[in-house]
């Protein structure tokens, strides 16, 4: 009879040590090693947890070799062609897309949440004008555990939820502010009347009084492909299984922190250029190459062994094929060309740098195509978006995913605090 285990033998003595798998509803099974250690005394060693299964969760699916994602088991294509950023939250919330009069309450919460208390704003005053918006971003999310204490201890689904909807409705507000004053300019409340998404670029572009830029022919008004396409933007990046970020937010809920504070780590570890400030680093490459003239140069420095220069926005450690996201933002980035009449410089050599690396049997064998990331840079700054506020959008859209993760941690019975362990070569 066929056993669901696996039996491991220590060849150095013979013994052996039987292990149960746990099997998965999609992708990889686990072996179950909780008791390896008192078993075996030995450690597994697994640096950056390539093979490590740390918990179990029901939120995000990826599939890296097949190019799949799934949000609560429905694909990304699905929930960023047909669905709103709104919905999203909620499906990630609720464990399943909202009716019609559940969506309007729940957009109707969080417009009414999105305001700052008094308290808070003076926190921007501490720092400098010229602070980039993701350190401020960061402290004011922690400061925010102060000022919503009650969060720490909870009891019921209700709970959980009200604090949930906070932060998701608040972060918009703190990052249009930090990046106002960043600036140097009065910052603008939100409005009542607008969108989640059209609210932040409201938040973000106008003028004291609410009003938009103003032309000879009167105000300039936010186009509704420019939030279509932000709002696509937030859905792709509200949550991505656990990646460097959310292991950090559950690291931080382990300890009993407050979840504020936990979300304000997970914003500390995503500014990292290897993780979130990916994006804001295509564009400073795409400014240094500079022109169109120079990419093929810059290709060749790109394979050249010999040479530091590599590509900024290509492949991913976990899409092996392609990364679902970029296709869906390669299609949003034609029509933002056609609808927005683009046609810059940054466009033309972001187009023929896209040109050569998918043709390019280099790239194509080593499975170096455009992420996520590079279409992400080249769409925020068609959307007149500067490089400083790239991470913080980055935190909007996956503030979901975040506390959706610290909530299931902090709902789980088998969870502990996290301390790995560690292969000691010192004296």
């Amino acid at each position: 009879m066929k056993k669901n285990t696996v039996t491991l033998t220590d060849n150095r003595t013979g013994e052996t040590y039987e292990y149960n798998i746990i099997n998965a509803s999609r992708g990889p099974s686990v072996l179950d090693i909780r008791t390896f250690f008192a078993d075996t005394g030995m450690f597994t060693y697994d640096p950056g947890f390539t093979a490590t299964a740390a918990c179990d969760s029901t939120i995000t699916f990826i599939d890296g070799t097949k190019g799949e994602l799934r949000y609560r088991g429905i694909p990304i294509e699905e929930l960023a062609n047909k669905h709103s950023y709104l919905e999203t939250c909620f499906l990630l919330l609720n464990s399943r897309l909202p009716f019609k009069e559940e969506l309007t309450d729940f957009d109707l919460e969080i417009r009414h949440r999105a305001y700052l208390h008094r308290g808070l704003r003076k926190l921007f005053d501490a720092f400098p004008d010229n602070a980039h918006p993701m350190a401020t971003l960061s402290a004011a999310v922690t400061s925010l555990a102060s000022f919503y204490n009650e969060h720490l201890d909870m009891e019921d689904e209700n709970e959980y939820l009200e604090m949930a909807h906070r932060i998701i409705s608040k972060i918009p507000t703190i990052a249009a502010f930090a990046y106002r004053h960043f600036l140097g300019i009065p910052f603008i409340e939100p409005d009542l009347d607008l969108s989640f998404t059209k609210n932040f670029l409201t938040m973000m572009r106008a003028y004291p009084g609410g009003k938009m830029h103003l032309l000879p022919n009167g105000h300039a008004a936010i186009k509704e492909v420019e939030v279509r396409a932000l709002d696509t933007i937030f859905t792709l990046h509200a949550d991505h299984e656990q990646n460097a970020s959310t292991t950090v937010v559950r690291g931080v809920a382990s300890t009993g922190a407050h979840p504020y504070v936990a979300i304000a780590s997970g914003i500390a570890a995503l500014w990292g250029r290897a993780h979130g400030g990916a994006n804001e680093s295509v564009i400073a490459q795409l400014e240094h190459i500079g022109s169109v003239d120079n990419v093929e140069a810059f290709i060749e420095k790109a394979k050249d062994p010999n040479d530091d220069f590599r590509l900024m926005g290509f492949g991913h450690r976990v899409y092996k094929n392609f990364d679902p996201r970029a296709k869906i933002l390669k299609k949003l980035q034609d029509e933002l060309r056609e609808e927005l009449n683009l046609d810059t410089e940054l466009m033309t050599i972001a187009r023929k740098i896209e040109e050569i690396t998918l043709s390019d049997e280099y790239f194509i064998s080593r499975n170096l195509y455009p992420n996520i990331d590079f279409y992400t840079g080249i769409i925020l700054t068609a959307l007149q978006i500067p490089k400083s506020m790239f991470t913080p959008i980055f935190v909007i859209g996956r503030t979901v995913g975040w506390i959706t993760q610290w909530i299931e941690f902090k709902k789980d019975e088998t969870s502990k605090i996290a301390r790995p362990r560690q292969l000691y070569t010192g004296e």
